[in-house]
């Protein structure tokens, strides 16, 4: 019996570094990382992968979704941040709606990443969520 051999490979291309230190900055950063057209219509989930100086290694297209949901494989968040050697991740989505407060799901899927980044040593830097004028910060405001 012949079992498939499972290689790990990452690449760096240590483009500009861009380094974070407030959920500011990460507004700021993310916003020319989506696409304009779908922010007001589309949900979707990115994740920033951060190094140990909280310099960003690279955005990460976590799921599209529809107008006020999406998917977000927890297995597949954490494999890719483990891949990368992240020592941080923040999670990002936007709400079509305008409306910038977490809702019960929000809430829910952030303290079951939070806990499993914790087995994994990876620490859930913050987790936005954003619309074209605002965002809102769990770390800012004390859920992480």
């Amino acid at each position: 019996m012949e079992l498939t051999e499972i290689l790990i490979s990452y690449k760096n291309k240590n483009q500009d570094a861009v380094k974070v230190s407030s959920s500011v900055d990460v507004y700021n950063f993310i916003l020319n990382h989506w696409d304009d057209d779908t922010l007001d219509i589309q949900e979707n989930v990115k994740m920033l992968l951060l190094n140990s100086s909280n310099t960003i290694l690279g955005v990460y297209d976590v799921s599209r979704g529809g107008i006020n949901s999406t998917v977000i494989d927890l297995r597949l968040v954490l494999s890719v941040a483990l891949k990368c050697l992240a020592s941080s991740i923040i999670l990002v989505h936007n709400h079509p709606s305008g409306n910038i407060n977490p809702s019960e799901q929000d809430r829910e899927f952030t303290k079951k990443i939070k806990s499993a980044c914790k087995f994994l040593e990876i620490q859930l830097f913050d987790h936005i969520i954003i619309t074209r004028y605002d965002y809102f910060s769990f770390a800012d405001n004390g859920y992480i």
